[in-house]
């Protein structure tokens, strides 16, 4: 038996300070937790900042660049808690130390390329000792991935059929952190020095199991602004789309398909009605195009700098107070029943709601793990959090206040 329930590594970091916070308060008295990072004397800074309760929760000193602090550091608990990014940067040693010693890992990445590479090099293995490596377990994707895992099943019950046409619209008002920042720009920096990973990035399955094994047909990542009658809104490219709708479809796939053959997803952003919606819309795809343009060029990524924040900052209480957000998955089943499942919370989405999120993602699989889904024929692998943790996941955020709900129209 492990000596630990969870160990969350990263503490120092913004999102990691917000989610030892939210275990600080929410964890059942009895789950022992340990905190780590590179530094042991800023790890128990930041253990003195939480509180009493947290006073004996024990500090472990563990490196990204040193495989066998990793490795010592999974062999003593049974879930790992990743915030230290970019993850295309330090990520997969941890994740193979999680594979090798079958200790379960959740992280918060919104990198094709790094859980690409995870899975090429951790699936295997993990399938081997049982290793739930689950990533992506903040806003993005549990809010997508779970809202139509929510609508598949409700038109199951129904007896509706599988889903065909699906589409996810986002509304939300938040802010973002420098570390956010940082992935995004590694990933361009990656692709302008290896302009064949555009390939993988741009693949609307990059992140299945077998390709080949796909439906054709699947929408490409929508780039245009339009009016969705079903909405009343204007709707612009969303940011995290070109990876959200990859982890949706890993799901299908892990499922055996489970929403269908026919099945089509994408995600857009929903800005309003009239003409402060279009406005605003046509502004949201311009500025995305800037963004990338701008953290691709040397010349221009200086800039970026001094209106960004700095690695390990984020937006203030008050800022993350005032967020929220509301993911609307609109779908039609195969028999034309049209389906309609929301995931809503207060809260910043990226970090006030990320970080409830990510601690209820890692207390699930220590505390409920016998209740968590696999899917069929699988002891473990690099999952999905609709794959990984499911209905148990949706029952833990209902009980934060996170609106989780299917309806047929």
């Amino acid at each position: 038996m492990s000596e630990l329930d969870l160990v969350l590594f990263g503490v120092t970091g913004f999102v990691g300070r917000l989610t030892a916070e939210h275990l600080v308060k929410h964890a059942p008295d009895g789950v022992r937790i340990g905190l780590a990072g590179r530094s042991a004397a800023k790890v128990e800074q930041a253990r003195a900042r939480l509180g009493v309760r947290a006073a004996e929760w024990p500090v472990i000193t563990a490196d990204a660049s040193d495989p066998a602090s990793l490795r010592a550091m999974c062999e003593q608990t049974q879930v790992v808690i990743s915030t230290v990014g970019p993850y295309a940067t330090y990520g997969l040693p941890l994740v193979t130390a999680c594979a090798d010693t079958g200790t379960d890992y959740v992280d918060l990445t919104g990198e094709v390329l790094f859980v690409r590479r995870s899975i090429d090099q951790a699936q295997q293995r993990a399938e081997q000792t049982g290793a739930r490596i689950v990533h992506s377990c903040g806003y993005d994707s549990i809010p997508s991935d779970l809202a139509v895992l929510m609508a598949a099943e409700q038109a199951e019950a129904d007896g509706a059929g599988p889903l065909t046409e699906t589409t996810t619209y986002a509304t939300l008002k938040g802010g973002f952190s420098g570390g956010t920042v940082a992935s995004a720009r590694h990933q361009v920096e990656e692709i302008t020095r290896d302009p064949s990973l555009r390939r993988v990035v741009l693949d609307k399955f990059a992140l299945s199991p077998d390709r080949n094994a796909e439906p054709q047909g699947e929408w490409k990542d929508s780039a245009a602004v339009r009016y969705s009658d079903e909405t009343r809104s204007w709707v612009a490219p969303f940011i995290m789309a070109t990876y959200n709708t990859r982890v949706v479809r890993r799901s299908n796939a892990l499922a055996g398909h489970r929403y269908g053959r026919q099945f089509r997803y994408r995600e857009v952003m929903r800005t309003g009605d009239g003409a402060v919606g279009s406005a605003t819309a046509y502004a949201i795809a311009a500025g995305l195009g800037a963004g990338v343009a701008a953290m691709s060029l040397p010349f221009l990524s200086s800039l970026v700098d001094k209106v960004v924040p700095a690695p390990g900052e984020g937006p203030s209480g008050r800022k993350r107070d005032r967020g929220f957000f509301r993911m609307d998955c609109y779908t039609t089943a195969a028999d034309d029943s049209r389906y309609r499942s929301t995931i809503a919370a207060q809260g910043d989405p990226g970090y006030a709601a990320t970080s409830i999120m990510l601690g209820e993602s890692a207390l699930a699989l220590a505390l409920e793990r016998d209740r968590c889904p696999l899917p069929a024929g699988m002891t473990g692998g690099v999952l999905t959090p609709a794959t990984a943790l499911g209905g148990v996941l949706i029952e833990r955020l209902r009980a934060h206040g996170f609106t989780c709900e299917a309806s047929r129209l």
